[in-house]
């Protein structure tokens, strides 16, 4: 379930009603289920589901849910433990009831009591989690069970189906019934009865589907929902996929005050602008802070600029601790109302902080707007979803000499006029001279994202090395490691780069952070000292084996072993790589073989180029690579991975040292 409210006492009248029939039998199973060993149409699956079922009778205030399940592999037995979460005191499990059968037609009941555990509490709410396990449990045997879920009377419900599952389904039926005020030819008196819990009537009952082609939501002459498929494919688990929420088959159903969509939306966007304004209202507290952090000389900009850096200085309460109730009152601080509120006690939540900055902007006499978005590590903003806690986070736009700068105050230690990734190509709402819309953000431009790894490495006749690499960022990894080390302490933080250098250098070798510079400047580049050591090459008699590539021997190139693809490829962000390092060869040696110089790309979204730099004693490697794509659909799939197997090939080679002549004879 996914939306509950209260209901006036009207509500109560349903529960005289009779009944419903949520009873599904269970079935015998076929010959042909007790002998499956595999799934041709789930090819290496370690189970299928050959039924789901899941039924919602909101007159009765109960949910039913069954499921048959064919074991194909060891790892399939995991799905013998079945967890039911729900929140005590206001929902209820019953009617428990499971089964094994074994390949041969042996029937196991479940026998003994579940367990009833707890899973978070908080004042006034506690989740448990009701576990079960089907006995006897082997490779072949079907597993069957079903339970009943029965929430309060004074509560309704909006059943969400989410109907991929981790394994193949064969068969899958959803049902809903709502109020009969629903019902077709039935007087709409649902306005007198149900209402959120904002005291709002709901008189529209309104739902969002993703579901294959040819599916969809059907209603019968009683006013039941339903969806019935078949052969539905697991849930996707591709490299760099999108959110998973986002692309699944799902139906969300609401009560709604809102006639439509369009409806829901445009009132759910005016209550949100009308808080924003409320909250960075330009008090005269504001409009003192401002005077002081800005001088009447100051161009627009400037006074965009200095009031960002004001804002970024206050603790954000979503980098550091937040302060409870009993904290506030004994520092005689209280909750954020205002932006006034935020600016006198120094620290707030991340929207907090930057709607603090709209009020300054405002305050300042500058025209600017807030601008509340979907956070892209989490979902992907749909309007069909008519759920407005599915936007995250509130970024800020100002208007200067006609042009809009978009801007993340709430984001800790993020650079002036830069969003986290997290908030570029990201869906959501903002407010404009004329009222408010829908809007997206752009996404990120390659070019401020850098990486550059620039070391030197001296080598022993063995392949023994030692050397020292500066790490050079810029835009998203240097967000990163100064978000890092808000949350740890330095030792912490030189735990984790280090553990990110393990992935990074060639095996042998030990690299470990020396220290950072420009860790408290955003504004300024972030640089890593680190030193390395061990063995890098291998030695024969005659010759030196080194890595050509000092950062790519252990390096995992996405896409190269996944043959097609089903699902859009999200990279996050686009970025630049470039590597130099410098080989000192050892006495006595000299190049044999080394990379060879190359240029390679995927037109307009990626670039591959290496080149080489002898000198006496020294060979240099030089390697960029510039990924200038963010998305990519499925059907560019098979030139990504083209030009990533490219990659990978240019990536295997050595650099050759060999003893010199002179040398041999000595």
């Amino acid at each position: 379930m996914r939306t509950y409210a209260s209901s006036r006492s009207m509500f109560l009248l349903f529960v005289l009603l009779s009944p419903a029939v949520l009873h599904a039998q269970f079935q015998n199973p076929t010959p042909e289920e007790l002998k499956m060993t595999a799934d041709p149409k789930a090819p290496g699956a370690a189970a299928v589901y050959l039924n789901v079922e899941e039924i919602t009778d909101d007159p009765h205030h109960v949910q039913s849910f069954y499921a048959r399940i064919k074991i194909l592999a060891e790892k399939g037995k995991e799905l013998a433990t079945v967890q039911i979460p729900y929140q005590r005191g206001s929902f209820k499990v019953s009617g428990i009831e499971a089964r094994t059968i074994h390949a041969d037609g042996t029937v196991i009941p479940l026998a003994g009591k579940p367990e009833d555990l707890l899973l978070s509490k908080t004042p006034g709410r506690q989740i448990d989690q009701m576990v079960f396990n089907l006995p006897s449990v082997e490779v072949g045997s079907i597993l069957e069970y079903r339970y009943y879920l029965h929430y309060d009377d004074d509560r309704f419900s909006s059943p969400r189906w989410e109907i991929q599952q981790p394994y193949y389904v064969h068969r899958a039926h959803y049902a809903f019934s709502p109020f009969k005020a629903f019902v077709p030819g039935v007087d709409n008196e649902t306005n007198k009865i149900l209402v959120d819990s904002k005291g709002q009537s709901l008189g529209t009952l309104l739902w969002w589907q993703q579901l294959p082609p040819g599916v969809s939501v059907k209603t019968n002459v009683v006013g039941v929902y339903s969806v019935d498929l078949a052969e539905i494919p697991p849930t996707p688990q591709e490299e760099w996929m999108p959110p998973i929420r986002s692309l699944l088959y799902q139906v969300f159903f609401y009560y709604q005050s809102a006639f439509s969509g369009a409806d829901f939306w445009e009132n759910q966007i005016g209550r949100w602008s009308r808080e924003v304004d409320h909250f960075a209202d330009p008090s005269n507290p504001i409009k003192a802070a401002v005077k002081g952090l800005i001088a009447p000389a100051d161009s627009d900009i400037d006074k965009v600029r200095k009031l960002y850096f004001a804002v970024q200085t206050l603790e954000n309460t979503d980098f550091s601790r937040k302060k409870g109730e009993a904290e506030l009152k004994l520092l005689r601080l209280k909750p954020a109302n205002r932006a006034e509120d935020t600016w006198s006690q120094k620290s707030g939540s991340s929207d907090d902080i930057a709607l603090l900055y709209l009020a300054m902007l405002r305050a300042a006499g500058l025209t600017a707007y807030a601008m509340r978005v979907v956070d892209r590590d989490q979902g992907i903003f749909a309007r069909g979803y008519l759920n407005a806690d599915q936007l995250d986070d509130d970024l800020v736009i100002v208007s200067i000499g006609g042009k809009e700068i978009l801007l993340d105050p709430g984001e800790k230690m993020c650079p002036f006029q830069t969003l986290h990734w997290r908030h570029s190509g990201a869906g959501g709402i903002r407010q404009t001279a004329g009222g408010h819309e829908f809007a997206s953000t752009p996404l990120q431009v390659y070019t401020a994202n850098t990486l550059t790894r620039i070391g030197d490495v001296t080598v022993d006749p063995h392949g023994e090395i030692t050397g020292n690499f500066r790490f050079v960022m810029n835009g998203q990894q240097a967000l990163y490691w100064r978000q890092t080390a808000l949350r740890n302490d330095p030792g912490e933080v030189k735990k984790l780069f280090d553990r990110e250098l393990t992935n990074q250098v060639p095996e042998g070798v030990e690299a470990h952070l020396d220290h950072f510079l420009g860790l408290d400047d955003p504004e300024s580049s972030l640089m890593a000292v680190i030193k390395v050591q061990g063995s890098l090459g291998t030695a024969t008699s005659k010759r030196l084996l080194l890595p050509g590539f000092f950062f790519a021997t252990r390096v995992t190139h996405p896409f190269v072993d996944q043959d097609n693809r089903l699902e859009p490829v999200d990279m996050h962000y686009g970025e630049q790589i470039t590597d130099q390092v410098a080989y000192h060869l050892p006495t006595g040696f000299s190049v044999e073989g080394a990379p060879q110089d190359a240029r390679f790309q995927w037109p307009d979204h990626a670039l591959f180029i290496t080149k080489t730099v002898p000198a006496p004693a020294q060979f240099t490697v030089a390697r960029a690579f510039t990924r200038a794509f963010t998305f990519a659909k499925p059907e560019e799939y098979q030139d990504l991975r083209g030009f990533y197997q490219k990659v990978a090939a240019a990536d295997q080679q050595q650099l050759v040292l060999t003893v010199s002549p002179a040398t041999k004879g000595n």
